[in-house]
Formats: structure tokens, C-alpha cells, sequence
């Protein structure tokens, strides 16, 4: 068992997309909260689509960062959940990392198992238990289970699904910003104005420590409070736009304490100097471009041959004129020249991938 003491351990509900190639702020906080040097470390991919790498990956990021040990256990079905020798692990373990992928999976094997109960217990003893993605929001007692993005909320606009309950009386969503989810999580404020919403951005996290909530990280955590709403969720229909009136806005960056228990700012510091975020979004669009050329190494042949069979057509014909039928159609594919993934069909539209 860990010798860990002193009451239960930091949440870390992180928006996802954490920085992963330079300071690395938010995993060095997360290994920082789960004992550093002595840091012994589970990460569970049960919601990940991806293989043993995402395992790699965030164990060479750890041990980077100075964590004693890691190690992964990924439980599949329910089953596996109840099984001692996936749940052994998590009793020595000082942190707890649920990495992202699909929410709605990890909720159905992990939550009301003895695998989720082992990790609560982890919790409850001091170990640092968090989440990246899907992983930030099962740490809610209510999670959301997959949604629509958009800044209007709508009636039917999200689905509830149940999640750890380390976090209490709020919703965790995430990549909040990036994908535009601020109407999804006020229209389940409006429905259930007793819980908090709370929105964490990419490369961020809502840092948890007993009813206080502190912003790590280089982006914000958006946060609704619904206890004077005046709204009409209760009879709109189908996906009408919900009524949301007097709801209170907080929206906390990096350095920022919220008290969750009373619903105030606690207090606030100075922002990271420029030189600082700019080595930030440095890092981020290094990661961007690491994505498109692992992408590209799939790309294949049958894309490079439709490219070069578009660019020498649109070479031998003549300008169209302003307006003209032929000038319409190319300014309608204006993707014709973007990377295609590997077996796609070029002539086929987009698929748009599952929800993360």
C-alpha cells in the first residue's frame, strides 16, 4: 500500500491537447501533486482507441519529469474492472492518470465497478487522481457523455452519463474554447442549476484541493453558476434555444482560486510574462505540425496522383472570367490540395471523427 497521508489528493481535470514537447507545465504540476521523485503512477488508456503507444508516450513523459515509476492497466469491459489483477496496481499508486479518448466507454467500464471504486479509495488515502480529455470529465459525478458544440444552448444539446463523483456538484467538459462547447454545458447548468459548470480549455488544468479549484496551465477555466438562473428547460422543446438569465460568468486564468463550496474568486496573480506565452504557443504549434506530418506519412499514393492530376488540369485551362460557372466550382473545393488519410477515397466527403 502507499504510505500517502494527509487527507484526499489534488484533482486534475485537464482540458486536453496538454503540452506534451516543452515545459510541460501541466503533467510537472500533476507529477509535482503525486510525489515527485517518489511518484508511482498508473495511467489507464481504457478510453483511447489507440494501442500500447499512448501508454509509451505518457510514460516517457513522466519519467521525464522525474516520476519514480509508471505503469498502465487498461481495463476493457466490466469484467476486466473486477478483476484483482487490474485493480492491484492501483493500490500502491501515488498518482492516477486517465487519458482521453472516448467517454462514454471509459464511464461504462470504469464507473460502479471495483476498478472505480480502487481509484476513489486511491483518492481518499492522498494519491493525485486526473484526467486529460474524457479523463477530466469522469472525475464529476455527472459527466458529459457526448454533446454538440455551439454558443447557444439547446434543449437535447448533451447527454448525462455517470462519472467517478471526486469532484461534487459540478460538470467537467473540455477542450472548452477550442471546440466552442460554452452552449452544451450552460444548457445542462439551465437544467440542473444546482451544479457548477465548469469548462477547462486545452493545455489547461482545474487544479481540485479539497472545495478550492486553482488554473494551471496556459489557457482558462470557464465557470457557470447557475443558482439565480431564470430559465425555461423545463418546457423547451426538441432543440429550441434554452432560456439562461442571471447566470454568473467566471472566467479564471492561470494563477486564478475559485471556492467551489461558496461559488467565489479567492484570489488571483500575475499573468506569465510575454516572453513565457509566447515559448507556450511556440509549443503548441510545434505539436500541430508533429501531427500533420505523422498524418502525411499515411497519406496514400492515389491522393499525390489526384493532386498532380488537379493542379496540371487547372495549369492548361484559361483564368475563368469574374463570376463565371467555372470560377464558382473551384472556389468550391478549397480543399482539394489539403492531406487526405490513408485509404480515403479523394472524390468522397470528409468523415467527421467520433467526439473526444
Amino acid at each position: 500500500m502507499s504510505e500517502l497521508q494527509g487527507g484526499p489528493g489534488a484533482l486534475f481535470a485537464i482540458g486536453g491537447a496538454e503540452d506534451k514537447l516543452k515545459k510541460r507545465m501541466v503533467l510537472q504540476e500533476f507529477v509535482e501533486a503525486a510525489g515527485g521523485s517518489k511518484a508511482r503512477i498508473v495511467v489507464v488508456p481504457t478510453a483511447s482507441s489507440l494501442g500500447p503507444d499512448i501508454v509509451d508516450v505518457y510514460r516517457a513523459l513522466f519519467a521525464a519529469l522525474g516520476a519514480e515509476s509508471v505503469v498502465g492497466v487498461r481495463p476493457e469491459n466490466r469484467e476486466d474492472a473486477d478483476d484483482p489483477a487490474f485493480i492491484a496496481p492501483l493500490n500502491d499508486a501515488t498518482g492516477i492518470f486517465m487519458t482521453g479518448g472516448n467517454q462514454l466507454k471509459l464511464a461504462g467500464v470504469v464507473t460502479g465497478t471495483a476498478f472505480g471504486r480502487a481509484v476513489t479509495a486511491a483518492h481518499a488515502r492522498g494519491a493525485a487522481v486526473g484526467g486529460t480529455s474524457a479523463g477530466a470529465s469522469i472525475l464529476a459525478e455527472h459527466m458529459i457523455a457526448f454533446g454538440r458544440s455551439g454558443a447557444t444552448p439547446r434543449q437535447r444539446m448533451s447527454q448525462l452519463a455517470g462519472g467517478l463523483g471526486l469532484v461534487q456538484g459540478a460538470i467537467v467538459d473540455q477542450h472548452f474554447a477550442q471546440r466552442n462547447r460554452y452552449g452544451r454545458l450552460l444548457s445542462l447548468v439551465a437544467q440542473s442549476p444546482g451544479l457548477l459548470g465548469i469548462g477547462v480549455d486545452e493545455d489547461t488544468a482545474a487544479v481540485v484541493r479539497g472545495t478550492h479549484l486553482e488554473v494551471v496551465g496556459r489557457g482558462a477555466v470557464t465557470i457557470f453558476d447557475g443558482t439565480r438562473i431564470t430559465s425555461n428547460a423545463h418546457n423547451a422543446k426538441r432543440s429550441e434555444p434554452i432560456l439562461a438569465s442571471g447566470v454568473v460568468l467566471h472566467v479564471l486564468p492561470a494563477t486564478a482560486t475559485f471556492d467551489l463550496q461558496n461559488r467565489v474568486l479567492l484570489s488571483y496573480g500575475p499573468q506569465p510574462p510575454a516572453a513565457e506565452i509566447a515559448e507556450m504557443a511556440a509549443a503548441e504549434a510545434d505539436l500541430r505540425r508533429l501531427a500533420k506530418e505523422i498524418a502525411a506519412e499515411g497519406v496514400s499514393p492515389r491522393y499525390y496522383a489526384e493532386r498532380k492530376r488537379r493542379e496540371g488540369r487547372r495549369t492548361k485551362s484559361a483564368k475563368p472570367a469574374t463570376g463565371s460557372k467555372s470560377a464558382a466550382a473551384g472556389e468550391s473545393r478549397p480543399g482539394a490540395t489539403e492531406p487526405i488519410p490513408a485509404g480515403a477515397d479523394p472524390d468522397l466527403p470528409d468523415r467527421t471523427r467520433p467526439e473526444e
